[in-house]
């Protein structure tokens, strides 16, 4: 993997391995979020925003301190490297209302998620178009296949437990940003 971007809930799950007691989400799903996050602090590229909106998300989840999870690890890594572009890759993109102007436009992307919309349009503005890591979102499957005809790719973690979880919803429903 080289460049990619992650969606905050990876390492949400990673960091559940500091606390398994207080999780349902099966543990072949952390494993796999912390190998993912693992192997982009080793030898990828995290692409995220220029003004910082995804690592502001990042920091109400996570500790400074980088412990006591996966996850905290990884916050404190990428923030202490986004100044070095072959880790940490900086994107600019544009606030427009509550999207972005780098937010494609699709009508199956109508209703997307307004707090994901950064993660979407960062892809979208980067020239590689890197894939999205997601984890445990299900919501995400909702709008692969929109997302994929503008030519974003979603990396699903944990397929096996967030595609019945989306087949199991109700899209008009659902409250989004859960």
């Amino acid at each position: 993997m080289s460049k990619c971007i992650v969606d905050t809930n990876v390492p949400v799950t990673a960091n559940l391995s500091a606390r398994p007691e207080r999780s349902d989400v099966p543990p072949s799903c952390i494993s796999k979020s912390i190998d993912q996050i693992e192997n982009i602090i080793k030898k990828g590229c995290l692409v995220i925003d220029a003004a910082g909106e995804i690592l502001q998300e990042y920091e109400t989840y996570f500790s400074w301190s980088g412990q006591p999870g996966a996850g905290d690890a990884f916050f404190k890594w990428a923030h202490d490297n986004q100044g070095i572009p072959s880790k940490v890759a900086l994107v600019p993109i544009t606030k427009n209302g509550d999207s972005y102007k780098e937010f494609p436009d699709h009508l199956g992307l109508k209703d997307f998620d307004p707090s994901d919309r950064k993660f979407v349009a960062v892809a979208n503005a980067h020239p590689e178009k890197p894939p999205i890591l997601q984890a445990k979102d299900s919501k995400w499957h909702w709008w692969n296949e929109a997302l994929a005809e503008v030519g974003i790719t979603v990396n699903f973690l944990c397929p096996e437990d967030t595609e019945p979880k989306a087949a199991n919803k109700d899209k008009s429903k659902a409250k989004m940003g859960t």
